[in-house]
């Protein structure tokens, strides 16, 4: 009997036969493992993210929830309470100018390309890419510099889940209530002596007489760090994996830095780090023959309906030239994310330095280990050997 487990060490390390079998022969599948529906075809996905008003947020958007998360953040609030918080953070986004931040962000990936520098095998994560994002964003949010190391810890902490009990384990609540404080003192802070960064801006932002208050200042915060750290370093890794993976695509790209742009959409399509989150109904639902009732939890499986086939002919393809349209590599909708052009900007600027260097690589590792995480996918190492 066919089973998905989204918790399972296999489905971490290769889940595009799974999503196959059940965009053909499953597509609203129930999975007991989980405890929730899976919906894998790009159709039933997409539908899903545009009505809000029946695939809910509001009790929580990862696949494991955060305690406490749920009802104060952009991706755990549905329409009216999310246009206000979206208006608002964005206003705070158009505060901090993020195009100003291209130049710091390149001067950080050359700094961070050149640790590696005369290495001949390195692992990309740990050497470099993990250094690179978290000095982003702390020079983004403006937190003190000193204390990546530790908040990179936590922070991969927090979208880990416990593959044997299926829920967040007393490491990882411990990790989130770490964060929280944390987050907390910088914007008390920040509230003192404002600078111009992204704590400062929260903090400040104002829409005709409405601001943030205390508790979604602090979740917020808490969620860009998260995100910041894992989201883009996950992003990141995932495309140097593809790049590594895929020569001729790698080759075009260092012959040619302008076709990064496309080789990032297409990497974003092909093997995204977002692969699933969730939603709750708030009314019983037909598809496909199946009968999901009031309260169910749906996850709504972007890595595989970014695979699929009544969308993007041959998906199983690394197509330098596809220029995939609508792919869910972040989201989409409502929830479409919030830092994609800071994410993307930065990928591009650090893949440019990067490639000036080390033009030229190959994937040591015949199997990746992988990061628990039943939201995310991304490698805990990713060993290269220069060529």
């Amino acid at each position: 009997m066919f089973s998905f487990d989204p918790y399972s060490p296999a489905v971490d390390a290769d889940p595009f036969p799974y999503y196959k079998r059940l965009r053909d022969e499953f597509p609203c599948f129930w999975s007991r493992e989980a405890g929730m529906w899976v919906l894998t075809r790009y159709a039933d996905v997409v539908s899903a993210l545009g009505n809000w008003q029946t695939y809910s947020s509001a009790k929580g958007n990862l696949m494991t929830e955060l305690p406490n998360r749920a009802g104060a953040t952009l991706g755990t609030t549905d329409p009216p309470r999310h246009d206000r918080l979206r208006g608002l953070i964005q206003h705070a986004f158009m505060k901090r100018n993020l195009e100003s931040l291209a130049d710091p962000i390149r001067d950080i990936a050359k700094a961070s390309v050149a640790e590696i520098a005369g290495e001949k095998t390195f692992d990309f994560i740990e050497d470099f890419s993990a250094k690179f994002t978290v000095r982003v964003l702390f020079a983004a949010l403006g937190l003190p510099m000193g204390d990546e190391a530790t908040v990179r810890e936590k922070a991969v902490l927090m979208v880990q889940s416990d593959p044997h009990s299926r829920a967040k384990g007393p490491e990882h609540i411990a990790a989130y209530n770490w964060m929280q404080d944390y987050a907390a003192g910088v914007i008390a802070e920040r509230r003192k002596n404002p600078l111009n960064d992204l704590i400062s801006h929260f903090s400040q932002a104002e829409i005709d007489g409405d601001k943030l208050d205390e508790r979604e200042v602090l979740l917020t915060t808490t969620t860009l760090i998260m995100a910041g750290v894992e989201s883009l370093g996950g992003f990141m890794s995932m495309f140097a994996l593809n790049l590594a993976d895929h020569h001729d695509v790698r080759r075009a790209v260092v012959a040619d830095p302008s076709l990064v742009p496309d080789a990032i959409e297409e990497s974003l399509r092909y093997n995204t780090s977002a692969q699933r989150f969730r939603r709750c109904l708030t009314t019983d639902t037909e598809l496909h023959g199946q009968t999901m009732r009031e309260g169910d939890f749906v996850c709504l499986a972007y890595g595989a309906a970014n695979r699929d086939e009544r969308q993007f002919p041959n998906p199983d393809f690394y197509d330098l030239k596809r220029k995939p349209k609508g792919h869910l590599g972040f989201g989409g909708s409502v929830h479409a994310c919030l830092g994609t052009a800071v994410a993307r900007m930065s990928v591009k600027i650090a893949m440019e330095e990067f490639h000036k260097l080390v033009p030229d690589y190959v994937r040591v590792q015949e199997q990746l280990p992988w990061m628990p995480s039943s939201t995310f996918r991304s490698p805990l190492r990713l060993d290269l050997a220069v060529q």
